[in-house]
């Protein structure tokens, strides 16, 4: 093992900005494999995480989820990859493999889930991180690394439940909110040939959401297009974070549709249409590993690209203060010249 210290980016506690710290390369297990970070993203739970939004974070934190970067060193026990592979890693860098979920294949719901994040013990704004290497996946070698980086995570967590309700003969959906997830799931949902609606309080939005694939916009601010599409769609996909007037999307589901939850909004509806309309509210949480690989061929095929923007790792804190003022365009990736 290189005896050269882990050079990586953390807040000392909650809130606070990122300062660069030193730590030894942490140990690594018998699966596991040590990754050089080439490229990271700037995702909306590493800025939860450092404001302990999910009250989980233990702090000195390093955040970073969406990996991108060469194999330096490979466990005993680990098999499938060897130095110099180039890999992701997504959100969830292990699991416990013996709950009644990892044996079903349904890996992101380990019970254990809370010390599964790759960001444990420290992430991806750093020079490198160990996972276990089979939540590591070898990528083509003609697909860029900040587009991999961006699809390790935001990628996954649309394609999953979209795969998911895709073989359903109901393929009208709307997506709500057009960024950094939902820009992805409308060019995911094109390519599983589903009707597809953007919808957003962003007008400003309408034409580069028809050219991610959408066949139809609806501003959610706009009562009166909202009362045309009444009891109109079989299935909503909320990739937005921000205050949603839930009762008017309610509105436009058919009877027996489906909301399925993707971020973390604050939810507020009453419950009468849904229970006379038999609505479903549900959440989706990743993929497991199977859909990961399948996610990473499935966006090869159809050419679905990110819409990125780079930035040098040392202006951590100018990426991740454009996230939180919405003035990502429409994901951020950092690249790194610290690698070991």
């Amino acid at each position: 093992m290189s005896s050269s210290k882990v050079l990586g980016y953390a807040a000392k506690a909650v809130g606070q900005p990122l300062e660069p710290i030193t730590y030894e390369p942490p140990k690594l297990g018998e699966h596991d494999v040590r990754v050089s970070v080439t490229h990271c993203g700037v995702c909306h739970s590493d800025i939860h995480a450092i404001d302990n939004y999910y009250d989980i974070t233990t702090f000195p934190f390093v955040p970073g989820h969406e990996i991108v970067g060469h194999v330096s060193e490979v466990g005993h026990a680990a098999s499938g990859l060897k130095e110099g592979d180039r890999v992701a890693i997504g959100w969830q860098g292990r699991s416990c493999m013996q709950c009644e979920w990892c044996l079903q294949g349904e890996d992101q719901l380990c019970l254990d889930i809370v010390p599964s994040g790759t960001w444990v013990p420290y992430g991806g704004f750093s020079s490198s991180v160990i996972a276990d290497s089979r939540f590591v996946y070898q990528l083509p070698d003609d697909m860029p690394s900040e587009v991999a980086a961006v699809l390790t995570c935001a990628g996954v967590t649309v394609y999953s439940p979209l795969r998911s309700y895709a073989t359903q003969p109901a393929r009208k959906i709307g997506i709500i909110g057009v960024g950094g997830l939902g820009h992805l799931a409308l060019q995911f949902a094109r390519a599983l040939d589903y009707d597809v609606t953007a919808i957003s309080s962003s007008p400003e939005k309408k034409q580069e959401a028809l050219s991610f694939g959408a066949d139809h916009f609806l501003s959610s601010d706009d009562q009166t297009s909202l009362r045309e599409a009444m009891l109109s769609f079989d299935l909503l996909l909320c990739t937005a974070s921000n205050k949603i007037n839930w009762e008017a999307l309610l509105n436009i589901l058919k009877k027996k549709g489906r909301l399925v939850l993707i971020g973390f909004p604050d939810v507020e509806f009453n419950s009468t249409e849904l229970v006379a309309r038999q609505l479903s509210i549900t959440g989706s949480f990743l993929g497991n590993r199977t859909t990961m690989r399948e996610m990473f061929s499935f966006a090869q095929e159809y050419n679905i690209m990110p819409k990125v923007e780079l930035m040098p790792m040392t202006k951590v804190n100018e990426a991740i203060r454009k996230v939180k003022e919405n003035k990502a365009r429409y994901r951020i990736v950092l690249f790194n010249d610290t690698v070991e």
